[in-house]
């Protein structure tokens, strides 16, 4: 049997299972993208896959923050765009 990976979200310090969080990760070249296999290289922050956390992350500029660089709104609009599609 395979062990559960726990990440902790960055906005509600909620510790929950991997597949429940998006991974947005820094990379090398300070460019910023959603990491849906959770393996690119490079920084990457944990958030809950909710449409509330996502717009209180980038209404309190967290991930601006953490990643040390200016997140694009498109990060945000492809995050929720995502949880439209799957209903939450």
């Amino acid at each position: 049997m395979r062990k559960e990976i726990l990440r902790k979200c960055v906005v509600t310090n909620q510790v929950m299972p991997r597949d429940n969080l998006f991974r947005i990760v820094k990379l090398p070249n300070n460019s910023i993208k959603i990491d849906y296999s959770y393996r690119t290289n490079g920084h990457g922050v944990y958030l809950k896959k909710d449409a509330e956390v996502v717009k209180l992350a980038q209404s309190k500029k967290v991930l601006d923050r953490l990643l040390e660089t200016k997140v694009p709104e498109e990060i945000y609009q492809e995050m929720l765009r995502y949880l439209w599609a799957i209903g939450k």
